[in-house]
């Protein structure tokens, strides 16, 4: 039988859920690896959410899958694996799927219309039907380019599974090429109860953070419940800028160019505040906007200059002239503005006018000018004709300054605030009615409050097809960016000039650089500037759509157009088609326009495939076969993989628990005899502390007596790490893992598993093994370790690392060593550290990290074995594994 089509139509957010009931969730369906994976490189950030579910009833069920994302991300793929086969979307012009959208309504279908989620989300849902005992995975890809503001950049990641889930993580790595001058994770997850999941690490141009909560942390944090997580992470991070005539990258025929100097005299600013008084701004508007004008009117420069205009179907001046912010001038404002009343309707033409003309009637040498309206409703006096309005303004401004609009709530006319702030150089942003509305407005201010160039213009020799290269002004703590390609793919060098106004003098910011110095790109992200360049390309054509008309505005939507489609962006323009294995459905979700009011919708679900266990018992389940259910091996002799999916890739990251005293990282590459470099954390310290072990051993990794744990590793002399480790648990249990297979012995049945296997769970009482592509993850008992398979340069190894261990309890082994402190000692001839009581000669060396897939390098402290271990090496040897 054919499938029939279903159309589905995605438009932004991230986010997963499973079911309409919290109840039959957690009965009916299993959420058994929920995994986001974020890579930042030179700001362009694309986020994979793979999340896997199984249907755990004995007939065939509905399961819901909901996405949050950043409003300013473009989806770029969706994928559904059901019982084998891969449903991918693609995406089509908007109108293809129009048909199937008005068919499913007519049905009285749902039309899994997307939402608006507060200010900085958006939010779709689907579902699929799944099979009895069947499974399902559900994979959502988006792209950003992360904007700079205040001086950082911010990368968004909502989690809200609405279920506690085994395999949880998210990592994100973020690649700057000039490197990351600080680095800050907060959010609803950034608290003192998931503290121990939370880890970053930093090394020259890299930063990895981690999240991996344990089942526990997910419902016990204070943003958590019974459904598990429900927050956000917000990494915050800026980069290193030394160049003053931007950072360039090239690749591939393709460029990027950054310029945020930092080094300007700040511009004397003439600013005008006109208020909208009108009746709808009655109550706590009028309030948060009093508490804002206060605060900017305290943060107004000394060489200020600024005006107040309040407006309903009258319009008031504070004075008829700009005054100078002096702390006279600002204590007679303050007064006023404690003063404002709301009355009346609203005449924002005349308003916006008399601030027009308050600045040209008062030029000044050396400054620049700044409107910032603020309203919350339609114009209901004098000049009401929205076309008519705008054009009135941008005639009075001619150019000349910005104009700046904002929003307040929902009921407030923005395509009218979007286009007049556009037409005059501005931008138009909503202020959400919530108790922070006061900080809003605020923070806002803050964004333009340092002007520090005008007038500026980017220009490149050899380039075509350039983003957006003039610029009215640039605020400090903000960047510039521009992307383009590279005409010829032979040319050696890149030229560019940036020539702007500063303090009313001209400027000119020259470089030549040669392409060997700015292509800094990492193998894996060989295409990531020419999506850059494309993702910033569309942006800036639909932001233009408001401003053009006629065969100009046809064409610049044809050229988005065909963009979006080229490179798979879910745009306004666009739309996900896919088929799905269900008959007479379609959905089609458009991305909704600014200025929709939000509803507060569900979560998140995900799955894998299936495994068959082969032996001469089969096997005797406990519950209905499946991934994560419990089960009781019966002679077991291997797993085989029911129709693996081609498109899985390794998984491979790892988390750093506050319990990893000591770590394994690299061999120094300066060595002369092969040796495995231990790295010890040390907290709140400048360097780690590290010592090498000679190779080949057989080290007594982990133990614990109390528990009946034991881990041991044996390296070999011809790899860099552990060729085999070996971890016993109570009398009967042995998992024997190699660089081949993992080997599972409860006592009476064995299970063998293969690296680079479909994602598989095992459970047993006081047990569970979750394995990825590249990375074991193993619960006995109160101890979880993670065992890491890595390939370089040709060797295969192995690396562990602890993520939860017994709270206080001191455990055997040269990973269980308790933290060791140190003080540098100041004025020796030689590096000395105080370590124990002890002055201990010491020299810098490198250490690599292999707790994280990206092997970050650091700087350490090396010291001798004896010094930190307080033993010889064959206090920490075993003749057998």
């Amino acid at each position: 039988m054919d499938r029939a089509a279903f159309r589905l139509i995605l438009w932004g957010c991230f986010l997963f859920s499973v079911s309409s009931s919290p109840s039959l969730r957690t009965q009916n369906v299993d959420v058994y690896s929920f995994h986001i994976n974020s890579t930042v490189t030179s700001r362009y950030a694309t986020t994979t959410i793979r999340s896997r579910v199984a249907n755990k009833l004995n007939e065939s069920q509905e399961i819901l899958f909901e996405v949050k994302i950043p409003k300013n991300a473009f989806i770029s793929k969706f994928r559904m694996i059901i019982e084998g086969t891969s449903y991918d979307g693609v995406v089509k012009e908007k109108a293809e799927a129009q048909q199937q959208y008005t068919q499913a309504v007519s049905r009285g279908q749902s039309a899994g219309l997307i939402k608006s989620v507060g200010r900085t989300l958006e939010e779709f849902k689907t579902s699929v039907t799944v099979a009895a005992l069947s499974k399902v995975t559900f994979e959502l890809t988006y792209e950003e380019l992360l904007k700079r503001r205040l001086g950082k950049y911010e990368l968004l990641i909502n989690a809200q599974p609405m279920q506690t889930v085994t395999d949880f993580k998210i990592e994100v790595h973020i690649h700057e090429k000039t490197g990351i001058s600080f680095l800050e994770v907060k959010g609803d997850l950034s608290t003192d109860d998931l503290t121990n999941a939370i880890k970053t690490a930093r090394a020259d141009k890299d930063a990895w953070v981690t999240f991996y909560p344990t089942r526990d942390q997910q419902t016990k944090c204070k943003t958590c419940g019974e459904n598990g997580l429900n927050g956000d992470l917000l990494i915050t991070y800026d980069v290193e800028r030394q160049n003053p005539n931007g950072e360039m990258t090239v690749s591939n025929g393709y460029f990027f160019h950054s310029f945020a100097p930092s080094d300007v005299s700040r511009i004397p600013k003439n600013v005008v505040f006109i208020i909208d008084r009108s009746g709808s701004m009655h109550g706590k508007k009028m309030e948060q906007t009093r508490l804002a004008l206060l605060k900017i009117l305290s943060d107004l420069g000394e060489n200020d200059h600024f005006g107040l205009i309040t407006f309903d179907s009258r319009v008031d001046l504070w004075k008829r002239e700009l005054l100078k912010a002096t702390q006279a001038n600002l204590e007679d404002a303050k007064s006023f503005v404690k003063k404002i009343a709301d009355r009346g309707a609203t005449d924002i033409n005349a308003a916006v006018l008399e601030g027009v003309n308050m600045i040209t009637r008062h030029p000044r040498e050396g400054t620049t000018s700044i409107l910032i309206l603020l309203t919350d409703g339609d114009p209901t006096s004098g000049e009401t004709n929205t076309e008519k309005i705008t054009g009135n303004v941008k005639e009075a401004i001619g150019s000349k300054f910005p104009l700046y609009c904002l929003g307040f709530g929902y009921d407030v006319n923005f395509d009218f605030l979007t286009k007049m702030s556009l037409e005059n150089n501005g931008v138009a942003r909503r202020i959400y009615e919530d108790s922070d509305a006061d900080l809003q407005l605020q923070g806002f201010y803050d964004e333009v409050a340092v002007p520090l160039l005008t007038d500026i213009q980017l220009n490149y020799i050899g380039v075509s097809n350039l983003t957006q290269t003039s610029f009215n002004l640039y605020f400090n703590g903000s960047e510039i960016v521009v992307s383009g390609q590279i005409t010829d793919n032979s040319v050696e060098s890149v030229t560019t000039e940036i020539i702007a106004i500063s303090k009313g003098s001209k400027v000119t910011y020259r470089d030549t650089v040669t392409a060997k110095d700015v292509s800094d790109v990492q193998a894996e992200h060989d295409n990531f500037l020419e999506r850059l360049w494309a993702y910033l390309t569309v942006k800036q054509l639909l932001d233009r759509q408001v401003l053009l008309k006629g065969p100009e505005k046809e064409a610049s939507r044809k050229e988005a157009l065909n963009l979006s489609l080229k490179y798979q962006f879910v745009t306004s323009l666009t739309s996900m088609v896919v088929t799905k294995p269900q008959e007479n459905q379609t959905e089609v979700s458009d991305k909704p326009k600014e200025g929709e009011s939000p509803d507060r919708p569900p979560a998140h679900r995900p799955v894998s495939h299936g495994f068959t266990l082969v032996g001469s018992a089969g096997w005797i389940p406990d519950d209905p076969p499946m991934v994560g259910a419990h089960f009781r091996p019966a002679r077991i002799d291997s797993i085989q993989i029911d129709d693996p999916p081609s498109d899985i890739t390794d998984e491979v990251w790892m988390d750093i628990d506050s319990t990893d005293i000591w770590e394994l990282a690299s061999v120094s590459s300066t060595q002369s005899a092969p040796a495995i470099r231990f790295l010890i954390p040390a907290d709140g310290q400048p360097k780690p502390l590290c010592f090498d072990v000679a190779l080949p051993l057989k080290l007594k990794l982990l133990q614990d007596f109390a528990s009946e744990f034991s881990m041991n590793g044996e390296s070999m002399g011809s790899t860099n790490g552990f060729h085999q480790i070996i971890i016993r648990y109570k009398t009967n249990h042995q998992l024997t893992i190699n660089t081949n297979s993992i080997s599972y012995y409860d006592g009476q049945n064995n299970v063998q598993y293969l690296w680079g296997q479909e994602p598989t769970q095992h459970s047993q009482v006081g047990i569970y093994l979750i394995l990825r592509s590249s990375e074991l993850d193993v619960t006995m008992g109160n101890i979880r370790v993670v065992i890491l398979l890595h390939k370089k340069n040709g060797d295969v190894f192995l690396w562990p690392a602890i993520r939860q261990q017994p709270k206080g309890v001191t455990l055997a082994g040269i990973l269980g060593k308790a933290d060791i402190s140190y003080a540098e000692i100041q004025g020796s001839n030689t590096s000395t550290l105080k370590i124990m009581d002890k002055d201990v000669m010491v020299s810098l060396a490198d250490v690599t990290d292999y707790r994280f897939p990206f092997a970050p390098v650091f700087k350490c402290w090396h010291v001798p074995f004896k010094a930190v271990m307080n033993g010889d090496i064959s206090d920490f040897t075993v003749t057998q594994l």
